[in-house]
């Protein structure tokens, strides 16, 4: 299964809270997110992100910084499925599912995440184990990853054929 998670600036997310309280990221700083997650062919909305990132390195000779990120991806009636691990913002990452909901109940497995334009623009690749088959509507051949991948209007206003039923928003 394959997924974008698009920051369209219109969520008031990401939130950088600087505990540290000092001018560059730092450890202890918390980012809070939630975005929209489409499918991987950009034709349907998906529902969101949630979660939170605690930085756990400034990393400056690769212009990024290292982070423990705990969030879930909402499918809608489908159920959500939990990730935990690093997120490094200057390089491809795996994170670990640590469990799901609804057609999700049991899974275990992992996702890649891809960074395209931090942090507005991600590419997952979900490696799930545990349960039956996905059904046809989450499935599909994705989009390649770029600066310049945008949803489809009809995806990006939710109307009912571009968006899973009862998606969370």
């Amino acid at each position: 299964m394959h997924v974008y998670e698009l920051n369209e600036r219109d969520r008031g997310s990401p939130v950088y809270l600087r505990l540290s309280q000092k001018e560059v990221n730092s450890l202890g700083d918390l980012v809070p997110l939630s975005n929209k997650v489409y499918h991987g062919n950009l034709e349907k909305r998906l529902g969101i992100t949630a979660g939170i990132c605690i930085l756990i390195q400034h990393v400056p000779e690769k212009n990024g910084d290292r982070y423990e990120a705990i969030f879930s991806f909402y499918f809608g009636e489908y159920g959500h499925i939990s990730v935990q691990g690093p997120y490094l913002t200057y390089e491809d990452t795996y994170l670990a599912v640590t469990g799901g909901s609804g057609i999700f109940e049991g899974v275990t497995g992992q996702v890649k995440l891809h960074q395209i334009v931090f942090p507005f623009k991600i590419f997952y690749t979900f490696y799930l184990k545990g349960i039956p088959d996905l059904p046809q509507e989450l499935l599909g051949t994705p989009v390649a990853p770029s600066p310049e991948v945008e949803p489809t209007p009809a995806a990006k206003a939710a109307e009912p054929h571009a968006a899973l039923k009862n998606y969370t928003d």
